[in-house]
């Protein structure tokens, strides 16, 4: 049996008076608590209590344990209201990575996080690519959509769809296309890390899914290059709508296939634990979840700006 358990029966039944009682107190049987104290003189090799039918009293030996044992479970119960308090107020260094089209997204909680907890500090970096986040220490990740048959703890913080379109000019030499079949008659800029592969992926009026293969001459991990691409008139996009807010208002990209919408995803923060969850990654994917949830972020307008 557990030794920290024999030792907190024996202090339960001195305590209480008697094995009886300390079960009660304990929740256990009576049977129960006199093992543990049993099995505790027997590791000692010495009687700690005297036990009649009427009551128990304390050994010698027992007395000096008795109060050697009350000073390890107090030195105990404030270790434990420490590490509470510890878990309870954010501190140490927070490693967060995030995707890059989010970062001017997550800019403003960073800064509010930092100035509110000033035992915190943050490291964060960028990339597209999901990273292992138990490999590379990472607290949590922040990323445009849930990856598939991940083992990691989600929070969804907003919903959102790709916008497929182009340039005003790519329409002055191309056809507008009427349906997804169209596409395979376009030249489709193509992000590398779109979540369906090369595979676009849309909604008919019927609520139907529908998919169909794409090409192009350019395919990009970079999100900046493929806006440029697709404003320069150099084909179509699918992007999403907080990237492109000020490009579909003053008219240099215009939407396609408006009946036929994308599939939602969901800007979602990643983390390996859901429990005992610090109060640094707690406190922040909370910060997060209230700054996301402040927008429309299926709407370019509504998610155009960070607050």
């Amino acid at each position: 049996m557990d030794r920290l358990v024999n030792l907190t029966a024996f202090v339960r039944v001195v305590e209480n008076g008697g094995f009886t009682a300390a079960a009660r107190h304990l929740n256990l049987s009576t049977t129960m608590v006199s093992n543990h104290v049993h099995e505790l003189e027997d590791r000692l090799g010495a009687r700690l209590l005297n036990r009649t039918t009427r009551k128990v009293s304390l050994t010698e030996i027992g007395r000096q344990y008795y109060e050697r044992s009350l000073h390890i479970l107090a030195e105990l119960d404030e270790a434990d209201r420490a590490a509470g308090a510890l878990n309870a107020t954010p501190r140490g260094r927070l490693r967060v990575h995030c995707h890059p089209t989010l970062a001017r997204f997550i800019a403003p909680v960073v800064t509010a996080y930092l100035r509110d907890n000033p035992d915190v500090s943050i490291d964060l970096r960028r990339g597209d690519q999901m990273i292992d986040l138990l490999e590379e220490e990472f607290d949590l990740a922040i990323r445009l959509s849930v990856p598939p048959d991940s083992s990691l703890m989600v929070r969804r913080l907003a919903d959102w769809r790709h916008i497929l379109c182009c340039s005003p000019s790519y329409l002055e030499i191309h056809s507008e296309p009427a349906s997804p079949a169209d596409l395979s008659a376009h030249n489709c800029i193509h992000y590398a890390f779109y979540p369906f592969g090369d595979e676009w992926r849309f909604i008919n009026p019927d609520g139907e899914p529908v998919t169909v293969r794409v090409a192009g001459n350019l395919v990009t991990s970079d999100m900046e290059l493929r806006l440029h691409a697709v404003v320069a008139g150099l084909g179509l996009g699918l992007i999403p709508p907080f990237n492109i807010h000020e490009e579909l208002r003053t008219g240099s990209l215009v939407p396609l296939l408006r009946n036929y919408p994308t599939p939602e995803l969901s800007i979602a923060a990643l983390y390996p634990h859901r429990q005992h969850l610090p109060a640094k990654v707690r406190v922040f994917i909370d910060a997060l979840a209230r700054a996301f949830a402040g927008r429309d972020w299926l709407n370019p307008e509504g998610a155009a700006h960070p607050d």
